[in-house]
Order: structure tokens, then sequence, then C-alpha cells
């Protein structure tokens, strides 16, 4: 059977959405606007201008978790492979994207102007291209003050983060995420957790070249080079990891774990802009102090 890749005309669109029953979800700033990138949803969602549509919104809840998705925002299926005609039919007349979903544009093209953005790209910091993103948003939506306030509050905040953690500036941090109960997959300076780290005074553990913000598989054994490390364990966690991790001799030798230095903490996308980064910061900042606290 061959199937037709021809986006439906405007008419048959409305009448698709008709007949689906979806509504048309409120505008995001002064335009309709959607988005392919998850970095672009979080960050319309924390300037309070939801996009009509965005893609694989339960995994964003379970993964990012914040900011909360309106139940408005219609969901567009994966993100490498979204819908296509469920997009035109929300008649976005703007397109968010990033320099994941290059392939997609020309058919996004079709829908609807496509402004394209870059946070994570082998050799860049993310933190400044994410500032930039917020900026420009901010501008193209007409809400440039609403941007210009979060851009601060997001400094501020990390600011006074940084203040709060001067007791634990002293031992390096190395955030991780399982990839089983034998692997896991490291963030260095080039993540957006190394550069948040960097601005809450600590050190990354991990000082090895990441090219293009993590690194893996990394065998368990690696953690014997940083032994005086906090551990941060990042979700999602594969099912049966940990229970398999209990019972191993190896990581219950690790002095990370004798010492009570495994923090973990909430799920965060690994690839997000400034509320990423926000979210990342809060965590760790509440498991370093309740570790401390705990130790006495």
């Amino acid at each position: 059977m061959i199937h037709s890749t021809a986006l439906p005309t405007r008419r048959g669109a409305l009448a698709l959405l008709a007949a689906a029953g979806l509504s048309v979800p409120a505008r995001a700033g002064s335009l309709r606007v959607a988005t392919v990138d998850w970095s672009v949803l979080e960050t319309l969602l924390a300037l309070g201008v939801p996009p009509v549509a965005a893609p694989e919104l339960r995994q964003f809840r379970e993964i990012a978790v914040e900011p909360e998705v309106p139940v408005g925002v219609t969901d567009l299926g994966l993100r490498g492979t979204i819908n296509f005609e469920l997009l035109l039919m929300t008649r976005p007349q703007l397109i968010f994207s990033s320099s994941f979903y290059v392939g997609s544009e020309p058919r996004l093209r079709r829908i609807a102007p496509v402004e394209t953005f870059t946070i994570y790209a082998s050799g860049l910091l993310p933190f400044e291209p994410a500032v930039a993103m917020t900026r420009s948003i901010g501008a193209r939506l007409g809400i440039a003050e609403r941007a210009e306030r979060y851009i601060a509050e997001t400094q501020a905040e990390l600011a006074a983060l940084r203040d709060r953690l001067k007791p634990y500036a002293t031992r390096p941090v190395i955030p991780v995420n399982l990839g089983d109960a034998r692997h896991f997959r490291v963030f260095g300076d080039d993540s957006m957790f190394g550069e948040v780290l960097k601005r809450l005074g600590l050190a990354n553990a991990w000082t090895e070249h990441t090219s293009y913000s993590a690194m893996a598989p990394i065998g368990l054994e690696a953690l014997v080079r940083v032994p005086e490390a906090f551990i941060v364990l990042i979700p999602p966690v594969p099912p049966g990891a940990m229970q398999a991790l209990a019972a191993s001799a190896f990581w219950n030798a690790l002095p990370n774990l004798r010492e009570g230095r495994l923090l973990q903490i909430g799920s965060i996308n690994p690839y997000g802009g400034l509320p990423a980064a926000r979210r990342f910061a809060r965590l760790l900042a509440a498991a370093l102090i309740e570790a401390g606290a705990a130790r006495g």
C-alpha cells in the first residue's frame, strides 16, 4: 500500500480537527506558536505563553516535570517523528525548533515560518545560548520584559543558592544517569548540569572531555576515580537497576556510598533551557543540604 505524505488542505485539516473533537488552544503571546523542541517548550511555559502544540507531552511531564503543561496543548507525538497533519490542524503562525530537528524543517516550513535555536552543539556551553533563546522568544512574542525578568530571576536564584552551598564547595559533584546496573552516563562541563555546578561554586568531579554534554556508556568501575565526590543520580532509573546495585559488593564498597554521598534527586530534562537549569540547582541544593544535616 502506498501512503501519501502530502499535508491535508486547510479546510480538510479543520474538518479533521472538528471530527476529532479537538479544541484549538489559546494563543502563545501575540502569535499562535507551536514547538517541536522540549527546551523551547519549557521556556514558553515558564514565560506564561503555552504553545498550541508540542511533542511527547506525557514524557515531558515525567522527565522534565516542570513547568506544568496546560491541558489545552496538543500532543504531536514523538519528537523525532511528529504528526505533521496534527500540527497543521492546530494552525500555528510560527514554529520554534532547534538544531536537533533541522531535518524536519522543510516540512515544518510548509505549515508555518520556522525559527531555530541552538543550545546544544559540540564545543558549545549551553547556559548563555539558553539565555539568548529566552531573550529571543520574549522579543519575538512581544513579552521582552517578562523574558528579561525571568533571566534576572534565574541569575538571582543561582547566586542565592551559591551562597547557601558554600559549606559544600570543598567536595566535587559528579552528575550521572544510570544506563543499567553496570553503566552510567556522565555529564561534563559542557552540559547544562555542568554549567549550573560552576555557577553554584561547585566543581564537577568528571574532568575528562565530554563532547556534546555527556559521555556514555561508562563502566561503574570508573567511580573509583572520584572517591571524594558526591554522586548525583538523576532519573530516569532503569527498572531493577537500584535493586541490583543494592546487592552489588562493588557498589556498596565505594567510599561515596559508605560515607553517605549518594544523592538521588528528581527527574530533569538534561537538554533543557533555563527552567531545567533552575530545577537542577534547586534539587541539588536541597539534596546537599539534607545530606549535610544527616551527617551532622
